[in-house]
């Protein structure tokens, strides 16, 4: 029933959010818009965003004590029923806190069948399913960062299946989005990670079970 398919999409969601904080979590705020806000408890969304939080996958038998594993983790948690404005119903902003301080955002729905869509990271604009392998980089708006960064996907023997870029309001900055058909390998994101002009790399496999 939609239940089971949003405790998919809200577990989705929070493996999105794992992907994106690179070191220890340690404490996350998960502010919930529209049904989220209203049904998060009854129907679970709490604990599968949790669950996936911390790794888990759709169909783990650890969802529903999420919550008491979180604690026993030392993660912090906090719901919070808010106003995201025109956005999906079922919309959840999660703000993670890591153990150095350091915090990562990021806007995404769950839109049915188990699907979900990614609409910010940072408050910047986004747009990727979360489907495909999916690399992001946020570069300096300069000529010539993005064919770098193609030609080292095509390098790696990596085909890509969907690319955007989204310019960033804020000046000068804008954010790739490659969806690929294959598994983005370590070495081609580190080789990304050091080039001239590249900010911030993330990468996410949602089809990986850690």
């Amino acid at each position: 029933g939609p239940s089971s398919s949003h405790t998919a999409g809200a577990v989705k969601l929070g493996r999105v959010a794992r992907a994106l904080s690179v070191t220890e979590i340690k404490k996350v705020e998960f502010q919930l818009h529209g049904s989220f806000a209203m049904t998060y408890k009854g129907h679970g969304t709490d604990r599968a965003l949790l669950a996936g939080l911390m790794g888990f996958a759709t169909w783990s038998e650890d969802i529903k004590n999420a919550l008491e594993i979180a604690t026993d983790r030392g993660i912090e948690y906090d719901f919070i029923p808010i106003d995201l404005g025109d956005v999906h119903p079922n919309t959840v902003r999660i703000v993670v806190t890591d153990d150095k301080g350091a915090m990562v955002s990021l806007t995404g729905s769950s839109i049915g069948g188990g699907n979900i869509q990614i609409s910010a990271i940072n408050r910047d604009q986004v747009n990727f399913t979360g489907d495909y392998p999916t690399l992001i980089v946020g570069h300096t708006d300069i000529r010539g960062v993005i064919a770098k960064v193609t030609n080292a996907l095509s390098e790696g023997q990596i085909n890509i299946a969907f690319m955007k870029v989204f310019r960033s309001s804020r000046g000068r900055g804008a954010t790739m989005v490659f969806e690929t058909d294959e598994p983005v390998t370590q070495d081609v994101i580190d080789a990304v990670k050091v080039m001239p002009g590249i900010d911030m790399v993330s990468y996410l496999n949602l089809q990986e079970v850690e």
